[in-house]
């Protein structure tokens, strides 16, 4: 008899036991804080100072005209009014007084009106590198020659502020070809730059003469 009352309570202390078991690992669940996610983290833009120019860039060879085919960008101003560019050239001359600095003109219309931007761009020692300074250090563009045959094509990084921008040129108003297109559309993708922030330009209609009234010193902020 004893025996049976000793398998009884072992019975009920088993029992017990189990119960507080269960009773704890539910409890302890309920006070555990659940899970967050992990918030996704941003494409890293890469910065232009550790994208690298051309191989032996010959800025002589980049003088002359552009004609700008498309522009990767995130700038507001292409944002809101990307549908309504307008055709734009690019002269690139070296001045005869200066060995470390590249005159720049920049032709295209506002308001119907031909208007021509000028500027100036420092030769950084480094080939491929530029840079448009602007009214102070904190505003200057810092420019990479990132892809270029010297004829046909040139892609052109810009980076003001952290912000990048990237543009193709063509040495002529013809089409480029398929694996060039392709090419600027891989790069842009590399900078966050996907297809919706792709803004082509139009290859007709460029402005030529511009009266001096015209002629204009700025920084543009795209």
């Amino acid at each position: 008899m004893a025996a049976v009352w000793r398998c009884m309570l072992a019975l009920v202390v088993l029992m017990c036991l189990c119960s507080w078991g269960s009773t704890q690992v539910v409890g302890g669940a309920k006070s555990r804080p659940r899970p967050q996610r992990r918030p996704r983290k941003k494409p890293k833009v890469e910065p232009i100072d550790v994208i690298p120019p051309a191989q032996n860039i010959d800025i002589e060879r980049m003088t002359g005209t552009w004609y700008l085919l498309n522009t990767a960008s995130k700038c507001s101003y292409l944002i809101n009014h990307g549908t309504k560019v307008e055709p734009t050239v690019m002269t690139l001359t070296r001045p005869s007084d200066s060995s470390q600095t590249l005159s720049v003109s920049i032709k295209t219309r506002h308001n119907h009106q031909c208007w021509e931007i000028l500027q100036v761009y420092d030769i950084s020692p480094t080939p491929g590198r530029l840079t448009l300074k602007g009214t102070r250090p904190e505003l200057n563009t810092d420019i990479v020659i990132g892809e270029t045959d010297y004829d046909s094509y040139a892609v052109m990084f810009y980076q003001k502020r952290g912000k990048i921008t990237i543009k193709l040129y063509s040495g002529s108003t013809d089409d480029l070809s398929e694996p060039v297109l392709s090419k600027f559309e891989q790069l842009a993708e590399k900078q966050n730059l996907g297809l919706a922030y792709l803004f082509p330009f139009p290859t007709y209609s460029h402005c030529g003469a511009v009266d001096q009234d015209h002629v204009i010193n700025c920084i543009p902020t795209c």
